[in-house]
């Protein structure tokens, strides 16, 4: 918006510039010409009149008058007979026959003739004046001046100049003065934008209105002020809805497991349904943890700078004795230097046993497990690979929903891959979900670089 109210400056400026300067160039230039043409107009008059008695008593014309003139101001003044027969010519052509050019037939008739033409023998334009040379209302001759307008045309390009200099150093000054009322007008607008922005990704606390911009925008920042609130109070109340209601189901769950493992003694006949029973309370209590642990990584802290290479190694030594006791082979393959992300604190650890835990589920005896680090220039990835039977398209799409399972018969709640996503989002990142070679499937996590 600042280059749109900038660039809407500077065409305003430069069409009073325009409107202004043009007029008075256009005017400059054809005053020059006017000025030339009258002061032509004069001189010739005067030479006229002081060839008038030779002329009119046929005698010789002396041509040191329109010698001296033409040194004088680099004119031709050329002197013609009442036949258009010339007798005084400063570029010496005497006796050439002057009547079939316009200007001189226009004189030889009684009347003036000035005008401008192109000279391609000299490549340059030409300013001529033809007076009649009269007594007694008799005309007995004409002479012709004819200037080159160098010099005039020479000005009025030293004026063109100057008016475009004007007009550059006004757009500059306009451009310096635009730019600072534009970033001025634009300043609670950024900011308004500022805090959309840090609003949209996540961070809900208000901001004091700048008591400077106009009402308008103070009025629409008090009601940014006032949603964000109001989204900050609804998301509270449901994350301390989905905890309260973690904790209040935690404590009968447990208790009617162990009443049901009580029966399991005392009725030995229905041990098959109290079996069932059984493992469905254990189910909800996994749903329950999983459903508090949801909660309170929606409410996660901002990101820190983690070493990813110690903090993988070490969550890799945990799982070695899961590994050997499954039969799986579980690898770590990273490069030699630490490999650094920013992360939220803890989150990684939940990410990488929440992937981990997947991968030994679907991984048979005898496959691997492998983790691999790469270290990039923006971003760092760490990919946990499995031996499984892996997922199709359409589950790959829907793995990460909430409550999703590939199978009702593997056990879990469908809630790990949903609490990996949501971590890897407060922390900038992201998870992506392909197939492995030649079977299973390739968890791939990127992360910012710190």
């Amino acid at each position: 918006m600042t280059r749109r109210l900038l660039l809407s400056y500077l065409t305003v400026t430069l069409v009073v510039l325009v409107l202004l300067e043009l007029p008075l160039a256009v005017f400059f230039q054809q005053r020059e010409l006017d000025r030339l043409t009258v002061d032509a107009e004069r001189d010739a008059t005067v030479l006229a009149t002081i060839y008038e008695d030779s002329l009119e008593q046929d005698l010789p014309a002396d041509p040191t008058p329109a010698d001296d003139y033409s040194v004088d101001t680099a004119a031709r003044v050329v002197v013609v007979d009442v036949d258009g027969i010339s007798v005084v010519d400063t570029a010496r052509e005497i006796d050439r026959d002057f009547s079939t050019r316009p200007e001189i037939d226009v004189a030889l008739t009684g009347e003036r003739s000035t005008g401008t033409r192109r000279s391609d023998t000299l490549d340059t334009d030409l300013l001529f004046v033809a007076v009649p040379v009269a007594s007694g209302g008799t005309v007995h001759g004409a002479l012709r001046i004819t200037l080159g307008t160098e010099e005039v045309t020479e000005r009025i390009w030293k004026f063109w100049l100057g008016l475009i200099g004007i007009a550059v150093v006004i757009l500059t000054v306009m451009a310096g003065v635009g730019w600072i009322i534009a970033r001025s007008i634009t300043r609670p607008i950024r900011r308004l934008e500022a805090t959309a922005t840090r609003f949209s990704g996540g961070d809900l606390t208000p901001t004091d209105p700048d008591a400077n911009a106009p009402h308008e925008l103070v009025a629409l920042e008090v009601a940014m002020n006032d949603m964000a609130s109001r989204l900050d109070e609804l998301i509270e109340r449901q994350r301390a809805f989905v905890a309260d209601a973690s904790h209040q189901l935690r404590t009968p769950l447990t208790a009617l497991r162990l009443r049901l493992e009580n029966l399991q003694f005392d009725n030995p006949t229905d041990a098959q349904e109290l079996d069932d029973a059984i493992d469905e309370t254990t189910r909800l209590a996994a749903l329950v943890d999983d459903l508090l642990r949801l909660a309170r990584t929606e409410n996660s802290l901002p990101p820190v700078d983690v070493n990813l290479t110690e903090l993988i190694r070490d969550r890799v030594d945990v799982w070695t004795a899961t590994a050997e006791q499954n039969q799986i082979s579980l690898e770590l393959v990273a490069s030699g230097n630490d490999v650094h992300a920013s992360v939220t604190p803890g989150g990684i650890e939940q990410v990488l046993d929440n992937l981990l835990d997947n991968a030994f589920r679907a991984a048979p005896e005898g496959s691997s497990v492998v983790v691999t680090i790469t270290d990039g220039t923006t971003d760092q990835t760490i990919a946990i690979a499995d031996g499984g039977p892996g997922l199709s398209d359409d589950d790959k799409d829907q793995a990460l929903n909430r409550f999703w399972r590939s199978d009702d018969s593997i056990p879990g709640t469908g809630l790990g891959l949903a609490i990996v996503d949501t971590i890897l989002q407060a922390s900038g990142g992201s998870i992506e979900l392909s197939d492995n070679t030649p079977t299973g499937l390739v968890a791939t996590i990127t992360l910012p670089a710190p």
